[in-house]
């Protein structure tokens, strides 16, 4: 049953860690600024302005083909410390308006203002109170996406980006579905858009013509997920409690892959990219694990776990090596995969006494 009385907002920075580094080098502004993915061999790029975006750079891009794409781009380090100053401070304006706000990452979150603290009635005056008052206090931008719900809230903030507002009111929200490329909807990838534009699903009136059974026998799990969300179907709630639970990267081929130096090469990146992340949100995890899609859609994962929290890319690459010794990679072709890191640390346990260990 569809849920259409609340009131979602969904606010996602633009751009975020490059825009504070043109916001604090004002020579850098209209220029294509690469945040990160410069100084190391393994180094990928964590954001990037529009203005690098025009060259084709993007993010988790490795920093090599960043610089061959756009041999002009400013590259910097990331300052996690810088952003994530930012980042509170845009929390705490959430917080102007209501309690129930969601963060997803440093630059992105959700707010229910079905009740809140200004007492109006109209979502979209508040996002554009929001939206504003970021701007004021940062001297930044952000998009907004009005809604519903989460997922419809997180599409439409996409639509005018950078620095736009759209709103889906429920009365609008088939017809927006129905003429939406599959590629946009949020939770389909661009290999999946790709088999479903193959077999004549190019939009979500079209992706509604697929019964349950059909999507569940395609997609596994993410099939039921496909057939919610094309209704308009997403009675998640914001929860402001939500702490992440793991951190993961994976990768789907346009072409199969089968020779294992690429599978291993393309895990490396992948392990690097995860570690880098973790560096980045001060997360440590005490388990790896290793997602492998075959050829034939059959997806296994193997993991394992160890006392010692780590967020080093050595440690995560060799145990993901000898994951992948345990499974038929290169036997059999494959379409995906994917490395994630995850049981973090509880606060309650960050709080306690800590257990050492010693290599005798």
């Amino acid at each position: 049953m569809i849920q259409v009385n609340r009131k979602i907002i969904h606010i996602d920075m633009d751009a975020f860690f490059a825009a504070v580094e043109q916001r604090d080098n004002p020579a850098w502004r209209g220029k294509p600024v690469i945040v990160g993915g410069g100084f190391h061999k393994r180094d990928v790029v964590s954001t990037c302005s529009y203005e690098a975006r025009k060259y084709g750079v993007h993010s988790a891009m490795p920093g090599s083909m960043a610089r061959r794409l756009c041999p002009d781009g400013i590259f910097t380090a990331v300052n996690m410390s810088k952003y994530t100053a930012v980042s509170k401070q845009v929390n705490s304006i959430f917080h102007e308006f209501t309690d129930l706000v969601e963060p997803m990452s440093l630059d992105e979150a959700y707010l229910d203002v079905s009740s809140n603290k200004i007492n109006c009635p109209s979502a979209t005056i508040i996002a554009k109170m929001i939206r504003q008052r970021i701007e004021e206090v940062t001297a930044l931008t952000a998009s907004a996406g009005v809604s519903y719900n989460k997922f419809i809230a997180k599409i439409a903030s996409d639509i005018n980006k950078p620095n736009g507002l759209t709103v889906i009111l429920p009365s609008q929200a088939e017809a927006f579905l129905d003429d939406l490329p599959v590629g946009k909807f949020f939770g389909i990838g661009k290999v999946t858009a790709k088999v479903l534009n193959g077999i004549g699903i190019k939009y979500g009136r079209d992706l509604k013509c697929l019964s349950l059974d059909d999507l569940l026998a395609r997609f596994g799990k993410s099939g039921r997920w496909y057939y919610n969300i094309v209704r308009g179907i997403d009675n998640s709630p914001v929860n402001p409690d939500w702490q992440r639970k793991s951190l993961g990267r994976e990768t789907t081929f346009e072409e199969d892959i089968s020779d294992i130096g690429e599978i291993k090469n393309v895990i490396r990146n992948l392990c690097s990219e995860v570690s880098k992340q973790l560096g980045q949100y001060g997360l440590e995890g005490r388990t790896v694990t290793l997602k492998v899609r075959y050829e034939d859609f059959h997806t296994i994962t193997r993991g394992q776990s160890f006392s010692r929290l780590t967020k080093q890319f050595d440690i995560i690459y060799n145990v993901a090596m000898d994951l992948l010794s345990r499974t038929q990679a290169g036997e059999r072709k494959v379409r995906l995969l994917g490395i994630t890191v995850s049981n973090f640390p509880s606060p309650e346990e960050l709080a306690g006494p800590i257990q050492l260990e010693f290599p005798f």
